[in-house]
């Protein structure tokens, strides 16, 4: 008797979480979503998010940034050295750390900033919201997200 109820319990307790208005995750159509940036920031640089959604979950997330020439950030050495020099942080290691919390957290309200490169982190945050919102409505086009002035 105690055992029937224990299946039925699980049996409630996973159909609770495989209904589409009880998961956000499963909510995410599958496909590929891009987010870039409208501009280019005072650096030259439009900053972009592609993420892959598979059975309800991210499965792949890629962050980095182009010039005009198309050139991306995260392989400019000498961009590296000097950002590593003085923030102790380059964009080829933090745009693989953004994209690594949001793959394992699954939700970018939970991604914390990285010291050295927090306007990438608002950037990453605003271009994450804006791809997820894409997966939610299925939608295939390329989502634009504003340059910021500045952020808190």
């Amino acid at each position: 008797m105690i055992r029937n109820y224990f299946v039925i319990g699980i049996l409630a307790g996973l159909s609770f979480f495989s209904c589409d208005h009880k998961n956000p995750r499963m909510a995410f159509r599958d496909g590929y979503y891009t987010a870039e940036m409208k501009d280019f920031d005072s650096y030259g640089w439009k900053e972009f998010i592609s993420i892959q959604i598979n059975n309800g979950y991210i499965v792949t997330v890629e962050y980095n940034a182009r010039n005009i020439s198309g050139f991306v950030k995260s392989w400019d050495p000498d961009y590296m050295r000097t950002m590593n020099a003085s923030d102790g942080i380059y964009p080829n290691k933090y745009t693989r750390m953004y994209a690594t919390a949001l793959l394992s957290l699954q939700n970018v309200d939970f991604v914390e900033a990285i010291s050295g490169a927090t306007t990438s982190y608002y950037s990453f945050v605003r271009l994450a919201k804006a791809a997820i919102k894409q997966a939610r409505e299925g939608s295939k086009q390329v989502a634009l997200v504003d340059v910021p002035a500045e952020e808190p």
